[in-house]
């Protein structure tokens, strides 16, 4: 058997209540003044008020940055590593979606740290580890809080950077799917797309392993089961609890396997035409999929069963045929656009076409994939996406 590393944090709640874990593991981290990193629209949400009070109820102190743009920037970092330093803040907890995760994962590392963002891009090259970092996600979608990933934006050369290190891992993971019933419609469908993304990806990945196997077929159950009804019935509990399961879950799977394809695209699309990630990916997968079925047609068949779309009978080369049908039905069903109505000029997108795929090449993701395409493949690919 191979050798395989495994990396998620040290602590999980899971569960309605989860986020009232917050002031116990702040102290138990050793922290005192808490730098709580967030999101404009989380802030007048009045979700960081509310940990600032946790907080405060306990003896500790807090102060907020909420201003973490979606897919969070070299700027978001620099500007809460200030006020962490400013602040004197021993700690972080980071609340939101995966781009306010990404920023304090950034911030956490950095004030440990000499050197810049683009100096740790690619994998394990963060010296040292960041400071005690407590993630709650409110959107059931990226992952971000059990990973060992940050994908920050280098604004000066719209790239965005990936990291892979387990010093990017979160100290503690609050995972409370009561904070997820207020979100939108279209967010429940793009990031309940990307937690899919995910757990394809993980199980179809050339470093897929015993372990991720499990977990990413978990994960596609439970999308199977449940993000249909938590975008129909918003205050569905048990919709919304399963989809928070399965986005934790995607995010173990993937951090310890791999993602492959559809993110190597999509991360280009984001940092050029600044597409939300799980909508660039939510996009991408259906074909994407049908390019790389011949890659491992038994893993897809594999997923189309698990998923609810194909019968155990049914042979491998109609599950795969089933699965492309059910993830392009399930685009439709949610009301997931193509690129074109993204309001991405196609004349733009063509002009960005050799650059993107370049970029997504450089980011390793697309060699993981079961079949790898050729440039002018991909370039089809982004294409047939448009």
């Amino acid at each position: 058997m191979a050798l395989y590393r495994i990396n998620i944090p040290a602590s999980l709640f899971i569960g309605a209540g989860a986020v009232e874990r917050v002031s116990p593991q702040a102290a138990r981290l050793g922290m005192k003044r808490v730098l709580i990193v967030s999101d404009p629209a989380m802030v007048q949400s009045g979700r960081p008020g509310q940990v600032v009070d946790l907080l405060n109820a306990a003896g500790l102190e807090a102060v907020v940055y909420g201003h973490v743009q979606p897919d969070p920037t070299d700027q978001n970092v620099h500007e809460g590593l200030h006020m962490l330093r400013e602040h004197r803040c021993d700690g972080l907890v980071a609340i939101g979606g995966g781009s306010s995760i990404d920023a304090a994962k950034g911030i956490a590392v950095m004030a440990t740290n000499t050197g810049d963002l683009p100096d740790y891009m690619g994998y394990d090259k963060i010296p040292r580890a960041g400071l005690p970092l407590i993630a709650i996600p409110t959107t059931a979608g990226t992952g971000s809080e059990v990973t060992k990933v940050a994908i920050i934006t280098d604004t000066q050369r719209d790239v965005k950077m990936m990291m892979l290190d387990p010093h990017l891992l979160p100290t503690a993971a609050l995972v409370d799917y009561t904070l997820t019933f207020t979100m939108p419609k279209p967010l429940t469908a793009h990031v309940g797309v990307d937690t899919l993304t995910h757990a394809i990806e993980a199980y179809v990945s050339r470093k897929a392993n015993p372990m991720t196997d499990v977990i990413a077929l978990s994960a596609v159950r439970l999308v199977g089961q449940h993000l249909r009804a938590a975008w129909e019935q918003p205050d569905n509990a048990p919709a919304r609890e399963g989809m928070m399961l399965a986005a934790t879950q995607g995010g173990m799977a993937f951090s310890n396997s791999s993602v492959c394809l559809v993110h190597g695209m999509s991360r280009p699309i984001g940092a050029l035409f600044h597409l939300p990630h799980g909508l660039s990916n939510a996009v991408l997968l259906p074909a994407v999929t049908r390019f790389s079925l011949s890659g491992a047609p038994e893993r897809y068949a594999k997923v189309a069963r698990t998923l609810g779309v194909a019968g155990e009978t049914e042979s491998v080369a109609a599950a795969g045929r089933k699965l492309i049908d059910a993830l392009e039905r399930l685009n439709a069903d949610l009301g997931i656009p193509r690129l074109s109505a993204c309001n991405i000029p196609h004349d733009r997108f063509e002009a960005a076409l050799e650059n993107m795929t370049a970029d997504a090449f450089a980011s390793g993701s697309p060699q993981n994939n079961p079949r790898v395409p050729t440039p002018e493949e991909m370039m089809a690919l982004y294409r047939e996406a448009y």
